[in-house]
Parts: structure tokens; C-alpha cells; sequence
């Protein structure tokens, strides 16, 4: 198997992943896409090579920057699925709210993602999120605010947090940017 060919095979399974964690049915996406069941069924399963206007459709219907479903390159082919080396990693969200956020796992086929967010300084999530999955965050470096299910606090370097399915909102008022790892089931990006 060379390269290319692991590409697609991680692009397709993340494009499943993706789908099957936001309850949505081949049929569901393919419907948005004004394409076959069939057809994406194939991409799916590698069978299919998407084009780039297709991409950007999928990654709209997911509601995922359309790099995360590009940055599959990069790893050799011994360490594809088992490394993911620092300057490597798949970037996600636009970081519109100050939050740059990086795909430590390899793929998203796990029942589980890690994530590496950094929070701007003096930067705030717009909108409570309130996601159906359970989240727990450990603070490398800076100072965070979380509102949690009603409920504030301030994290710190060592710190780290749980969210289980419930309303939460985050905010950098400080001077330092804020970094922290996150580890989400089911995947969501």
C-alpha cells in the first residue's frame, strides 16, 4: 500500500467516523450532497476518490473545516495510524473565537479523539456549546474559565476537567494564551 492509497483509506474512514457521530445516515448526507447513497457509500470504503468540490460539500455537511479532510499526508507508512508527529498535525476549526485546535489522534475511527486546543489571549467562545459527548480537559499551560452546567471556574496548569453532555462555554481573559488537551467521545471533529 503506498502513500496515497493510506490517505484515502484514513480520509474515508474519518468521512464514516465523522458521519456516524453525528447520527446521520449515508442517505442523510447523500441527500445534501445531491449525490448517490451508493456513490458515497464508495467513498466510504475507498472505493471512490472524491474531488475537491466534493470535499468542500462534505465538510460542510459535517460541519468541519474542509482541512480536516485534507491533512491526511505527511506520516511514513510505518507510522501511519500509530504516530502523529508535532508538525503534523491536522488542524481543525477556523479559529474565528481565538481557538486553534490540532487532531493529536491519528484518525477519527477511535471511540475516542485528542485534541490540542490553544485559547488566544482575551478570547471567548460566542456561543455555549452543549454536545453529546463526554469530555475531560487537562490544563498544560495558562489560565482557562469554564462555565460548566451553570456552574464557573478557573483551571490552571495541572488542573484538569470533565464536561458530560451538558452546557459549557469557555473564555481566555488573560494576558497569556491558554493550552490544554482535550479527550472527546464520541468523536465530534
Amino acid at each position: 500500500m503506498n502513500d496515497q492509497t493510506l490517505a484515502a483509506a484514513t480520509l474515508g474512514a474519518d468521512i464514516r467516523a465523522l458521519r456516524k457521530a453525528r447520527g446521520l445516515t449515508l442517505t442523510d448526507i447523500a441527500a445534501v450532497l445531491n449525490r448517490s447513497v451508493g456513490w458515497l457509500s464508495q467513498v466510504e470504503r475507498d472505493m471512490s476518490e472524491p474531488s475537491i468540490s466534493d470535499l468542500r460539500q462534505i465538510a460542510e455537511a459535517l460541519g468541519v473545516p474542509m482541512s480536516m479532510l485534507f491533512a491526511h499526508a505527511g506520516a511514513p507508512a510505518d507510522e501511519h495510524g500509530y504516530i502523529v508527529r508535532a508538525g503534523s498535525r491536522r488542524p481543525m476549526g477556523s479559529g474565528e473565537e481565538g481557538l486553534i485546535e490540532e487532531l493529536l489522534s491519528p484518525d477519527l475511527t477511535d471511540d475516542f479523539e485528542m485534541v490540542h486546543s490553544t485559547f488566544r489571549p482575551h478570547s471567548q467562545m460566542q456561543t455555549p456549546a452543549n454536545r453529546p459527548t463526554q469530555e475531560v480537559g487537562y490544563m498544560i499551560s495558562g489560565r482557562l474559565d469554564l462555565l460548566i452546567g451553570g456552574r464557573s471556574f478557573t483551571v490552571s496548569p495541572g488542573d484538569s476537567f470533565r464536561i458530560r453532555h451538558e452546557p459549557y462555554q469557555w473564555s481566555n481573559p488573560y494576558d497569556a494564551p491558554a493550552v490544554a488537551v482535550w479527550v472527546i467521545a464520541p468523536p465530534v471533529y
